[in-house]
């Protein structure tokens, strides 16, 4: 069975990764970057190639994503997936069910700091950066890998809003909504708290090692994560635009990432304006 670690671009999904394998799949409770193979993305093509559908049209795995995720159950173990996928059904196909998934754990961050990471991510001005994250038909694949794979890594993503109300208000698997702040400001509390949640949904009777959370954490600062790819490169790094042998910084701004000081003011109102109601109800204020 399938617990996500799902939220839309940007928004903690790889720092939450880092934390989740280091301590359920390190010996010592110290991160490596091997470890983030533990957990896999999905769609990718590892889970779809066995399946025909046209690489070239966005989109046509869909058909195929309960399938492979069926396929990657046959073990019979339990697995974490990353995704930017929204919750639901795309051509008539549904992301995932509660047969094949037994909870989430969502990751949203305010997206007035969103933005932001996205602009050095994809290298977008603000107006781009703006579209991008308010485009209801928003989807997202591997460009580098494109003439090779094709969209068979697909992902419809949606807008900032719909992602995270498609995850949020889903009624099919039990989900633990985090707020990447919350983790950034307590951060043993609220990861303690996650993995009390994959505890309980995994009926799980092993005892809770805080000792090693805490050597988790130490290990798994954006700090020693940045760190570590100044020392090491970072696999899930983009190739810049104009120097291809040049990685745009995957680990950038990290708590520095404050739209107070950094966000135009002219998109921080539209931004506060179309997501006003979702603001409100995380609590993110003004």
């Amino acid at each position: 069975m399938i617990i996500w670690i799902a939220s839309y671009p940007k928004s903690g999904n790889t720092w939450l990764r880092a934390l989740l394998s280091t301590y359920y799949y390190s010996k010592d409770g110290k991160f490596d970057q091997t470890l983030l193979k533990k957990i896999d993305q999905f769609p990718t093509n590892r889970y779809l190639k066995d399946f025909k559908f046209n690489k070239k049209i966005p989109g046509d795995s869909c058909k195929y994503w309960i399938a492979a995720q069926e396929k990657a159950n046959l073990d019979k173990k339990l697995k974490f997936f990353k995704t930017h996928n929204a919750f639901g059904k795309l051509n008539n196909n549904d992301f995932t069910n509660n047969s094949n998934s037994i909870g989430c754990i969502y990751v949203v961050r305010d997206p007035r700091n969103v933005i932001s990471s996205l602009k050095n991510h994809y290298q977008l001005n603000d107006d781009q950066a703006f579209r991008w994250m308010t485009n209801e038909k928003n989807y997202i694949y591997n460009i580098q890998k494109f003439e090779e794979l094709g969209y068979s890594d697909f992902q419809f993503i949606s807008s900032w809003s719909t992602n995270y109300k498609s995850w949020k208000i889903q009624k099919k698997i039990p989900i633990k909504l985090i707020k990447y702040e919350d983790l950034l400001n307590s951060t043993y509390m609220v990861f303690l708290d996650i993995i009390k949640f994959v505890s309980k949904i995994t009926n799980s009777t092993q005892r809770i090692d805080k000792n090693k959370i805490k050597k988790t954490l130490r290990y798994t600062t954006f700090e020693a994560l940045k760190k570590n790819e100044i020392e090491h490169g970072f696999s899930e790094a983009v190739t810049d635009r104009e120097d291809k042998n040049k990685k745009i910084p995957f680990f950038n701004l990290g708590p520095k990432n404050n739209w107070k000081n950094i966000l135009d003011d002219n998109y921080r109102v539209k931004i506060e304006n179309i997501f006003e109601q979702d603001l409100k109800d995380l609590n993110y204020k003004k």
